[in-house]
């Protein structure tokens, strides 16, 4: 489980209040859905990596991504990428090409069962999770539903680092949000 520690502790207003207790909550729960969500697209078959699907996803969202930008996308090393590359190849899931207008440059597309695999594994990822939202009293999914709509429109605004917690906020500091 993810613990946030500090001497700012808000536990001590009582349980339910301050932004710390509910990131501690949040942070669980985010634990949970990984998990779930790496259940899930461990059944599909072939059995694959996250980094595997991860390159499968990038290239779904891009085809004719090159080997480099692919690396880059991963935030992963030209050679991790090409051995990654070669396995998906391997597996029938992904294929190279050259480029059209660049012999040397080597672009990355889907294989039809890629696309299938992509497709089973979302799939299975949102029956996953439509089981656990089914357990759920329609108001808290609800509830659910609202919160998550804030948080993601919260972060939109939010800053890109997370808040140094050794650093004192100032509530008149411009740059606070």
């Amino acid at each position: 489980m993810t613990h946030l520690d500090g001497a700012d502790n808000d536990q001590a207003k009582g349980p339910g209040h301050g932004p710390r207790v509910t990131a501690r909550e949040i942070a669980d729960a985010a634990e949970s859905l990984t998990d779930l969500w790496t259940m899930a697209a461990q059944q599909a078959t072939p059995r694959l990596s996250l980094h595997q699907l991860k390159a499968l996803r990038a290239v779904a969202q891009a085809p004719g991504l090159n080997l480099t930008a692919l690396a880059e996308r991963l935030d992963i090393g030209m050679p991790t990428a090409s051995r990654l590359c070669d396995r998906l190849e391997a597996a029938g899931l992904l294929e190279r090409g050259t480029h059209p207008f660049s012999r040397r440059e080597v672009q990355l597309r889907l294989t039809l069962s890629g696309r299938q695999v992509l497709s089973d594994v979302a799939a299975r990822r949102a029956q996953a999770l439509a089981t656990v939202l089914g357990a759920m009293e329609p108001a808290d999914r609800v509830a659910l539903r609202r919160g998550l709509r804030a948080l993601h429109a919260a972060r939109e605004g939010a800053p890109v680092r997370p808040a140094d917690p050794a650093r004192p906020t100032d509530p008149a500091d411009p740059n606070r949000r």
